[in-house]
């Protein structure tokens, strides 16, 4: 049983839908606990169970009622594990463990997607919830480590479980010429133009701004960018994005659109994919993919991208928040030779589909749970 608190677009949703698809394979039942979301479809569609409950709330006597509700599930659906992927859900399934121990036990785990912010003690105790399973996934060794300082989790505990694509989503070979064509078209970029892009939702710390401001020192009128994400609701962020795009007078240059459903081609039509993250990533998905499809990534120095990025050979890293040394490495990417991109290509695939696919990321998982389950 997943526990977590919605079932939107993000990167531990992903993760709840992958493992579901890779358990159900393997002739396991798989729940979903959620508040619901539009990716309960695909949950189901891959033989999954969802059963909808309140688990987003971080209402102290939300998450106890939750965990009433939980363990009469373990109960009924004789659960053999609970993976909690988020903080309140993990205080309920938590208690529900405990509960079960005596009648119907499941082993506990949790996974740790990117580092909280601690702020005061008891922002430390809400987020502890984490820490309390028998096993804690980590997807990044950022995030393992982050945990052992901060939590001073034990070593034995921790599972550094890197996240996983959809390698067969993102190949190069299967992304067809004219939906790239189209999407161009659709972006109003003039044949010729050289794409920038940024995907990520609209939040401050994702770094749109720094990258605006970059694009001011670039005098190239042939280069444009684009920034891809769903501003889920930050509609004055928004706001403040398109004054500066105005202000810097790069309204012809610079596009902000809404989220786009097949990434796969927008990575196709870039030159370079840009993540400008000024706070770190857990993991940082789409340096990944973007590697995947063989595109020259420029990412911040901190988090989980000095994992993914191999320095100078399938993108470059840089300090975070300075839009004059984004600039010089944009300017610095463009002018690659085609034989250093071809480079890039022939190391920046493989290196992806090696250590970074779904399929991988699924199998370390059950790894985890046969070895609890073992202990049993």
């Amino acid at each position: 049983m997943q526990v977590i608190p919605n079932l939107g677009a993000g990167g531990a949703e992903q993760t709840a839908v992958d493992m579901t698809e890779a358990l159900t394979k393997a002739g396991h039942r798989a729940i979903v606990v959620s508040h619901g979301g539009p990716r309960v479809a695909e949950i189901e569609k891959y033989g999954g169970i969802h059963i909808t409950l309140p688990v987003h709330s971080k209402n102290p006597l939300v998450i106890w009622l939750n965990s009433l509700r939980i363990e009469r599930l373990i109960h009924k659906y004789k659960v053999d594990i609970v993976h909690a992927r988020s903080r309140a859900p993990a205080w309920s399934c938590y208690l529900a463990t405990l509960k079960s121990k005596s009648t119907s036990p499941a082993h506990f785990i949790t996974t740790c997607h990117a580092p909280f912010n601690i702020g005061n003690e008891w922002k430390r105790r809400y987020n502890s919830s984490i820490i309390r399973a028998e096993r804690v996934i980590a997807n990044s060794q950022f995030v393992a480590d982050y945990l052992r300082s901060q939590y001073e989790v034990d070593q034995s505990k921790i599972r550094v479980i890197p996240r996983g694509i959809p390698i067969e989503r993102f190949d190069p070979a299967r992304v067809i010429a004219e939906r790239m064509h189209q999407m161009a078209q659709n972006w109003r970029i003039p044949d010729g133009g050289r794409i920038i892009l940024l995907p990520g939702r609209l939040t401050r710390w994702k770094g749109q701004s720094v990258l605006i401001e970059a694009m001011s020192l670039i005098k190239d009128q042939n280069i444009y960018c684009v920034l891809v994400g769903d501003d889920q609701g930050r509609s004055e962020y928004r706001q403040e994005l398109e004054a500066q795009i105005h202000a810097l007078g790069l309204d012809s240059r610079v596009r902000l659109l809404d989220h786009v459903q097949d990434m796969a081609v927008a990575y196709g039509i870039s030159d370079i994919v840009i993540s400008a993250s000024i706070e770190p990533e857990g993991f940082g998905r789409v340096a990944v993919e973007a590697q995947a499809m063989g595109r020259p990534v420029i990412a911040t120095d901190i988090g989980g991208s000095r994992e993914t990025i191999i320095p100078n050979q399938t993108g470059w890293l840089i300090p975070p928040n300075d839009p004059v040394i984004l600039a010089q490495a944009i300017d610095f990417v463009l002018t690659l030779t085609d034989q250093e991109r071809q480079n890039l290509i022939q190391t920046a695939i493989p290196h992806v589909r090696m250590n970074f696919s779904k399929e991988l990321m699924a199998a370390r998982t059950m790894d985890v749970y046969r070895e609890v389950m073992t202990e049993r």
